[in-house]
């Protein structure tokens, strides 16, 4: 028998390892023994998972720095986790991603939910962005990128090490260029008919969000002739999809004038920077201004940033979404129709869709809920984190 080259985690006896057993992917670290040994092992180092009665459960990514202690990487004990086995899970997302799209431009890898933890990589063309949200993907990233370019054939990996995830982890906050060169000015990228023009060095996150795509389909389908109004609008999401669609006017607004410029300019390239309008402010504070100048709409969608990205700011958070809720059915026509987005995790649909309701109702709008939206399929939900499922979509007729 071959001795393992990884260290041993070992859970505590009170511990079942049966969530392990049927696919749970992470082990707090007050569920391990944490002897002077364990604690010792650095930050991204593999390790072979035994429960209390040393029965290896699975190989491990571990990091004694996080609440997260260990991450599953494989349950089969004897894997070997080097670039060809990254290889492999690469191959294995990039299948799905080529059954469901015509062009390379997607969500590769959705962490956990692609078996590969806490990795997120977006692709633009010949351009993929990581973000190692991990430290044992950190720790490997000269064979992940390595690996990436061979599997897709990309020319240029960048690292975007933003967002607080990586924080959790201990990581640093510096992004670099991994492979290839960076480009110098913001890229075209189709979706839905439009054109966005995405920042892959200086946006948000890995420059533009592809987790909407369905819902920015469904509102365009609502859209066609239509006056549109895009609240958090970012480089113009739901906007930019409406005009592709035919809606006769949109309006984005946004508090970054760098994501509305992006979003003009993509308007512009779809020729159709005439029907398009910004608004730079606050969104609370452009809302109420709109409905004091009696401005109305066909389409309403307000897409904002995580209102409670924690359990902590739950409260907070559903009072700031029912407030959307109400500021923005004041914008809406009689028969118009509107859409509210959440990616807060600690929000779950049931209580989002309740504040959101509350706010129709406080502005003194009825309305029926005509669909129910979430992430698009590039960003597969893995079934034991419910924090996966974090994108939500109401839209209502009002």
């Amino acid at each position: 028998m071959t001795l393992s080259p990884y260290s041993v985690l070992r859970l505590k006896p009170k511990i079942k390892s049966r969530g392990i057993r049927h696919g749970f992917p992470w082990v707090y670290d007050n569920e391990v023994v944490t002897d002077r040994r364990t604690k010792s092992l650095d930050p991204g180092s593999i390790a072979i998972l035994e429960d209390s009665e040393r029965v290896p459960l699975a190989v491990v990514a571990v990091n004694p720095t996080s609440r997260i202690f260990a991450r599953v990487l494989e349950r089969d004990p004897t894997v070997q986790i080097d670039q060809d086995w990254i290889t492999a899970q690469l191959k294995r997302a990039l299948a799905m991603r080529e059954r469901l799209y015509d062009e390379p431009y997607y969500r590769l890898v959705h962490a956990e939910a692609d078996r590969l933890p806490g990795v997120v990589i977006d692709r633009f063309g010949d351009i993929c962005v990581i973000q190692p949200n991990a430290a044992w993907a950190e720790r490997l990233l000269p064979q992940l990128t390595a690996a990436l370019i061979e599997v897709t054939g990309v020319t240029t990996v960048l690292k975007n090490a933003s967002g607080r995830a990586r924080g959790l982890e201990g990581l640093d906050d510096v992004s670099t260029v991994l492979a290839g060169q960076a480009p110098d000015a913001a890229l075209p990228v189709p979706m839905n008919g439009a054109t966005y023009m995405a920042d892959l060095t200086g946006g948000q996150k890995t420059g533009l969000f592809y987790d909407q795509r369905p819902n920015h389909a469904f509102a365009a389908s609502l859209a066609q002739g239509g006056e549109v109004l895009d609240v958090f609008s970012h480089v113009g999401g739901f906007s930019l999809a409406a005009l592709a669609a035919g809606a006769k006017h949109a309006l984005a607004v946004d508090g970054s004038q760098p994501a509305l410029d992006l979003a003009v300019k993509g308007a512009d390239h779809m020729g159709q920077g005439a029907q398009f309008d910004t608004r730079k402010g606050d969104a609370f504070d452009v809302l109420t201004a709109l409905a004091e100048e009696g401005a109305q709409f066909d389409v309403v969608i307000c897409d904002p940033p995580a209102f409670a990205p924690s359990k902590k700011a739950l409260d907070a958070g559903l009072r700031a979404y029912e407030r959307i809720a109400r500021l923005a059915a004041l914008l809406v026509r009689d028969g118009g129709y509107l859409g509210l987005c959440s990616c807060s995790h600690a929000a779950d649909m049931s209580k989002f869709r309740t504040a959101s309701i509350r706010g129709i109702g406080r502005a003194g709008r009825t309305g029926a809920l005509i669909h129910t939206g979430q992430a698009g399929p590039d960003h597969p939900q893995h079934t034991h984190l419910s924090e996966s499922g974090y994108l939500k979509a109401l839209f209502f007729r009002l």
